[in-house]
């Protein structure tokens, strides 16, 4: 196999695995705690939820670019297999962890943060290897393969852990096989072998100069400052004191200012020193720019799409149509298809395309088709038709594939050969950094619309019901006092009706009620009834911000200029992809000779 195609199916291996563990316990959740026996509407476990859906994103994007930066200077094949490696010795101690309870749910927690690790590494190299590798004329094409692995993987991940949590646990003679351990075995053989296969089969052709330094400063001032920055973010989503959110807690608003008070520091540090880590010189290089900045943006508005559409199917769409808490998550997988369908017709298509035309017109367009099919769910009720549902998700999934692979192509093309390690860990870490931002902007819009529609709601619905008067009031109260712990639960696969009627009888002015009642409030489609009307709100608010966001990337991408190759000054009509003798690219000399330092980058060509 020739050498390009290898490093291509490698890459699309590892990007792929990696995406998947960092979304399927989106879905996969409810089987997990049930599995640890732990309880997700004890308010001690909200952390603990927390750290399990965010903690791996946010480890990632946190060493991106210093993993891209050193792989500039040790060799980004070297780097990457050391990656692969460390991601499939987590992914072993996932899956073989032995406690249970609380204390098994932080030692997850931990194992997840080590394959994060390995993640950053396969994130970060990946599309340095396939620049190196293939001519400029092919790179739209491999980035198309690859960015399905990477963006696509996060959106398989959730159907492969609804599919997962479907199954019921393996018995093997006396041996049993739990299903939360079955979701953290896939990723082991296939880890296994692709740690063997980049071992064996890459190795370095990447330009790199001599002499280069690390930037202990910088990359202590971006990883304290993004960590702070991020762990903030994450703890705004629990309660504190009487509120729903914790943006006010001393905490968070500690956390917040130290993170951009260091990432201040960082950006007056690489201003300064002479082999900064985070080429800020890039962002003079229009098609640079634009493309990494319409990449944070079109993240803002995708990352918080899969969370908002998971809480939407699990914990108010299927309960409604009378699927049980617990089938939910296989079957909410099952309804988020049509969005990778989508992605997976377009990107391999936009790719191949923007060899012949650039990345603009494909990319731009593709922003604004996924906005428009943002804008459009805003419209939809919670009780949706699904067929209208499902084509909306497949038209946003093939405008996120049109801007994908071009962009991700036109970014990596626009700067020197030497600089691809740090400028592919730039990139994907405003992507990641721009996910876990999102999930957290999305959770808090509609945490705060749920708050505030959830107890009138719920009054109605629970006088409808036959629920006498004063314990209408006692059941509004704890359904409203605590819509996080009531979201995690519905999204965690419970009922939380069942633990809001354990509680009631505690409180004075309680009557018991008839065992029809009781029966009629613990209906799986109860209690998505009592929230929908809070609910509704706070989606569509959720919808419109995220195609605002998306329009605003468009916006962003349609400056980016004509088509640019970093080194390549003739005009794009007259460029061949023969051009360049064997053993030589138009971003560099040949592989393995130390070039000149690069002249300060401008853009050309546009």
């Amino acid at each position: 196999m020739e050498y390009k195609w290898t490093v291509l199916s490698n890459t699309t291996l590892g990007g792929l695995l990696a995406s998947i563990d960092g979304s399927i316990l989106l879905i996969a959740m409810p089987v997990v705690f049930r599995g640890l026996g732990v309880n997700p509407f004890y308010q001690a476990n909200f952390p603990l939820l927390i750290w399990l859906l965010l903690g791996y994103g946010i480890v990632t994007a946190t060493l991106l670019v210093t993993v891209g930066r050193l792989s500039d200077m040790l060799g980004r094949a070297r780097m990457y297999n050391l990656g692969f490696a460390i991601f499939s010795t987590g992914s072993i101690l996932l899956f073989v962890e032995p406690w249970q309870g609380a204390a098994g749910g932080w030692a997850l927690v931990f194992f997840r943060l080590i394959q994060a690790v390995g993640a950053s590494f396969l994130f970060a190299n990946s599309a340095a290897l396939l620049t190196d590798a293939f001519p400029p004329g092919e790179r739209g094409k491999a980035m198309g393969v690859n960015q399905i692995a990477f963006i696509g993987g996060s959106l398989i991940g959730l159907v492969v852990g609804g599919i997962l949590a479907g199954i019921p646990n393996l018995t093997f003679g006396p041996f049993v096989l739990p299903t939360w351990r079955l979701i953290f075995l896939v990723s082991v053989p296939v880890g296994v072998f692709g740690t063997l296969w980049a071992y064996w089969r890459l190795h370095e052709i990447s330009v790199r100069l001599s002499g280069q330094k690390l930037d202990p400063l910088g990359n202590f001032a971006f990883a304290g400052g993004l960590t702070l920055l991020l762990v903030g973010i994450t703890y705004g989503l629990l309660p504190y004191g009487g509120s729903s959110t914790g943006w006010g807690s001393p905490w968070v608003l500690s956390a917040l200012a130290a993170g951009a008070g260091l990432l201040l520091v960082f950006l007056f540090v690489e201003l300064r020193v002479p082999d900064p880590m985070f080429r800020l010189d890039f962002f003079k290089i229009r098609a640079f720019a634009a493309g990494t900045s319409a990449s944070l943006l079109g993240s803002l508005a995708r990352g918080g799409l899969m969370l908002t559409l998971v809480v939407w199917f699990q914990g108010i769409w299927l309960p409604l149509h009378g699927y049980s808490f617990a089938e939910t998550p296989f079957w909410a997988g099952i309804l988020m298809m049509p969005m990778i369908a989508g992605f997976l017709v377009s990107g391999p298509v936009s790719g191949w395309l923007s060899d012949r035309t650039g990345a603009r017109p494909l990319a731009t367009t593709g922003l604004v088709i996924a906005a428009a099919a943002f804008f459009a769910l805003s419209f939809e009720p919670v009780d949706f038709v699904y067929w209208q549902v499902g084509v909306l998700l497949f038209v946003n999934g093939c405008g996120m594939g049109m801007f994908a692979a071009p962009n991700a192509s036109a970014v990596m093309s626009s700067v020197p050969a030497e600089n691809r390690g740090a400028a592919s860990g730039m990139l994907a870490t405003l992507q990641n950094a721009g996910q876990q931002m999102s999930l957290a902007i999305f959770f808090t819009i509609i945490i705060v619309g749920l708050a505030s529609g959830l107890g009138p709601g719920a009054s109605s619905i629970l006088g409808g019901a036959g629920v006498p008067p004063g314990d209408t009031v006692i059941l509004s109260q704890l359904i409203g006092a605590n819509p996080t712990g009531a979201l995690f639960g519905a999204f965690l696969g419970q009922n939380p009706l069942s633990t809001i009627l354990a509680l009631a009888p505690s409180i004075p002015g309680w009557v018991p009620l008839s065992p029809s009642v009781t029966s009629s409030l613990l209906a799986p489609h109860f209690f998505a009834a009592a929230v929908s009307t809070g609910f509704g709100s706070a989606i569509s608010g959720a919808f419109v911000v995220a195609g605002s966001l998306t329009l605003v990337a468009a916006l962003v991408s349609s400056l980016r200029g004509g088509r640019y190759v970093h080194g390549d000054l003739l005009p794009a009509r007259t460029r061949r992809k023969d051009r360049h003798p064997v053993g030589t690219s138009a971003t560099g000399p040949p592989s393995g000779v130390v070039p000149p330092a690069p002249s300060e980058p401008s853009q050309r060509g546009s």
